[in-house]
């Protein structure tokens, strides 16, 4: 069904402003962090404004009040995901969702010698917990490589790689290529060879349903603020199996059942890794974003999406110069489409774009690894999700073509 896309643009009061420079505001920066719904605006300030109050601390009114909502949003969240709320650990993001599965369980559970398989597309932050793990305990990580022609991962290295690993850890999208790996496939290999898995969901959850009951994964790490909801908060959807073998990650209030000066014993399940003061609003702000997002199928926001980045990049590849790290027409492509200019550096592109209203990224993408296997330092990022339109887009690839006309 095809998405209302005037009628969702509404829903979002940040792009209806006017920039400094008198722009009209483009936002093309989704694959960094998405724009809010007034929805999830509204839920956090009713919070802070009628029932602002610590969850899980008291017996007063505000207090089971937020509790109550701190809890729902969890049923929310869980239920969006496939699975239940005692497997839903509520994180800071994807970044304290991968270092939880480090320090609460690899930590616990791998040894010196053990193999962690990684990928050259992955975000530092499914890199750098293991790296500095595997200074600690010594255990190899091992890197599966890119096809540069393809964009795709080698599968076949994978295999190889895979055949004495104990854990797998990919990433479901490429933040840089847009590319979606073979989730299933991966796993089933994994699987086969007895390698636990861990995705990054991160870009992923923004352009498919991701059901963790049917992929079969052991973690999936997830970002809020990418697929509507707010910043600071994600979660680590953790299998009741890894769950029962994970220790400790944060030690402090609220994960504790009973603390002496001869010791301490831990909760339970998920509250064993909540430490401190909950992080309520924003819990209740993406309990109203998945409400939000549950009203269209995530199939039509993919097809929006990948009929903009498809357009997107066949015009790009018209314009002398420009050249593209990814394949945007691929169909399970989310919508990312890398690029850069033979003669513009990338970040004097990034400016000169901001000129006319358009937001990209700009960088290295906390991917550094797949920079240097692609060759370079930094690419521009053009990102665009279910609020961006075509008329957007192609008011994007005139501003683009004369900007590379006037300056290469």
């Amino acid at each position: 069904m095809a998405l209302d896309i005037n009628s969702i643009r509404a829903d979002f009061p940040i792009l209806s402003r006017i920039l400094p420079n008198g722009k009209q505001l483009v936002y093309f920066d989704n694959a960094a962090t998405s724009q809010k719904p007034q929805c999830v605006i509204d839920e956090m300030t009713r919070y802070y404004e009628t029932y602002n109050s610590n969850a899980h601390r008291a017996n007063h009114t505000l207090a089971d009040e937020a509790t109550t909502a701190l809890e729902n949003a969890r049923k929310e969240i869980a239920q969006f995901f496939g699975t239940k709320p005692g497997n839903l650990v509520y994180t800071s993001g994807a970044t304290e969702a991968i270092n939880l599965v480090s320090y609460g369980w690899a930590k616990y559970n791998l040894k010196e010698g053990d193999v962690i398989v990684l990928t050259e597309m992955e975000h530092h932050a499914d890199i750098v917990p293991w790296q500095e793990l595997s200074k600690e305990k010594g255990i190899e990580v091992r890197y599966v490589p890119i096809n540069t022609e393809t964009y795709t991962l080698d599968m076949d290295a994978f295999e190889v790689a895979v055949k004495d690993a104990s854990l797998v850890c990919v990433t479901h999208t490429s933040n840089v290529l847009g590319i979606r790996n073979p989730i299933e496939q991966i796993i089933q290999i994994s699987k086969k060879y007895g390698a636990y898995i861990l995705l990054d969901c991160a870009q992923g959850a923004p352009h498919e349903k991701i059901d963790f009951s049917a992929l079969k994964a052991d973690f999936i790490a997830i970002s809020a603020h990418k697929m509507a909801g707010p910043t600071g908060i994600g979660c680590l959807l953790v299998s009741s199996e890894r769950l029962e073998e994970m220790g400790p990650f944060m030690t402090g209030g609220s994960m504790i059942r009973k603390v002496t000066t001869e010791g301490s014993t831990f909760q339970e399940g998920h509250a064993m890794f909540e430490t401190g003061t909950p992080r309520i609003a924003e819990a209740i702000g993406w309990g109203a974003a998945v409400k939000w997002l549950s009203q269209f199928e995530m199939k039509d926001i993919h097809d929006h999406v990948h009929e903009i980045a498809a357009w997107t990049g066949k015009e790009m590849n018209k314009i002398p110069g420009i050249k593209i790290y990814g394949d945007p027409s691929n169909k399970n492509s989310s919508g990312a489409v890398s690029f850069l200019h033979e003669t513009i550096q990338s970040q004097d592109l990034a400016f000169l774009l901001d000129e006319g209203g358009f937001a990209v990224r700009t960088g290295h993408h906390c991917a550094q690894p797949l920079m240097d296997a692609l060759g370079v330092p930094s690419t521009n990022r053009a990102s665009f999700w279910i609020y961006n339109t075509q008329e957007e887009a192609e008011s994007f690839i005139s501003h683009l073509r004369n900007v590379c006309e006037r300056f290469a």
